[in-house]
């Protein structure tokens, strides 16, 4: 049996039961001389040398068994962290010899103090649902192969906990999900994207069940998409980009015009993205965004949701350019072009990519009542 300390995320009941599979006897206990910070540029923690005074707050969870360690070595060792022995001084002023997981990264740097509650109140429930997804993999995927995974289980799991508390419209003579009966879930592929057949029966309107039936989805996560309006040239800004899709349908023309785009990350919000995806895709600025609304794009197949804005944001001629993100192999050319261009775009055919035409067909309405608004600065 042995004994280890946490002084991090897992002094979260929550996720701590998750990752365990159970919650293990426990106590306080502080590494004295040490204090938890955040590492520079995350939200996680590391624990510094400090003064003697110095102390580091945790949990040292006691008699852990041997497949509880190893969950726990699944869990940390994909991100560096290697347990190390430390001495832990407890509540009651005993020292217990036990371990705790440290990181291996050298690259790792003290950044400003590391609050738990503050922790859990902003990344909390996307790291628990995450946490879920990932701990369902002991056993088949190794400890580096899951957190290969983790960023996309995070934007993943963001989308499922927006699904929970997204308003939803009142349709009282619906049955809920729970009427659904799941016989068997089946995951063929899962990377960046994600296959599942479901194996169910679904309420008819008759008040039956269907009969057995597969069902596929292609599970991909939230994203956003925003179209850059300046109000004053009365113009937008599209992006032009390679796309798959097109591509593997046999389209001549594989490449697209679209508002820029991108998935929701794991602990971030809608508007959070659309100012990150402007400045990665346009290197541009909003200062005022309109949301158009949020809606399932292909809900037959496909799990994505979409939010969709009008930024309104100053584009002159010299606004155009080559963007992209190098990691995501991203190569993008942005184009202005006038708004009654746009709407000439939409009519004709050349507009092909479904945001895009939402996007033209709100703006073209409240068009009139954009170019009134005041700019916040002046």
């Amino acid at each position: 049996m042995t004994d280890i300390f946490v002084f991090g995320t897992l002094r979260d009941l929550s996720l701590l039961e998750i990752v365990l599979g159970q919650l293990p006897e426990r106590r306080e206990g502080w590494l004295l001389g040490a204090r938890t910070v955040c590492a520079a540029g995350h939200d996680f923690p590391i624990s510094i040398p400090a003064a003697p005074s110095d102390r580091s707050p945790g949990l040292l969870l006691i008699g852990l068994s041997a497949d509880d360690i190893a969950r726990l070595d699944f869990y940390e060792d994909g991100f560096g962290y290697l347990r190390r022995t430390a001495t832990v001084t407890c509540a009651d002023g005993t020292l217990r010899q036990a371990q705790l997981y440290r990181p291996t990264d050298d690259a790792l740097r003290p950044g400003g103090p590391w609050d738990l509650s503050a922790w859990q109140d902003r990344h909390g429930a996307v790291t628990r649902e995450t946490a879920l997804e990932a701990m369902s993999y002991f056993g088949t995927l190794t400890s580096a192969e899951m957190a290969a995974l983790w960023p996309v289980m995070a934007a993943r799991a963001q989308s499922r906990l927006a699904a929970r508390t997204r308003p939803a419209p009142v349709r009282d003579d619906l049955p809920s999900r729970d009427a659904v009966v799941v016989e068997r879930t089946d995951i063929p592929y899962n990377k960046f994207f994600r296959l599942e057949e479901h194996h169910l029966r679904f309420p008819h309107f008759d008040g039956g069940l269907s009969d057995p039936v597969s069902r596929v989805a292609f599970v991909a996560v939230d994203a956003v998409t925003v179209l850059p309006y300046d109000p004053v040239r009365d113009r937008v800004l599209l992006v032009d980009q390679f796309r798959i899709g097109p591509y593997v349908r046999g389209d001549a023309q594989p490449w697209t015009l679209e508002p820029i785009a991108g998935r929701v990350d794991g602990g971030e919000t809608w508007e959070e993205t659309v100012h990150r995806e402007a400045r990665e895709e346009a290197g541009l600025t909003m200062w005022h965004l309109e949301r158009i609304g949020t809606y399932y794009p292909s809900p037959g197949a496909v799990t994505e949701s979409l939010a969709s804005y009008v930024g309104l944001t100053d584009l002159p001629d010299d606004a155009v350019g080559l963007f992209g993100v190098d990691h995501e192999a991203e190569d993008i050319k942005t184009r202005i072009v006038g708004f009654d261009t746009l709407m000439a775009m939409t009519r004709d055919g050349r507009v092909q990519n479904g945001p895009l035409m939402i996007s033209a067909l709100w703006l073209a309405a409240e068009r009139a009542r954009l170019r009134t608004l005041p700019r916040p600065d002046t």
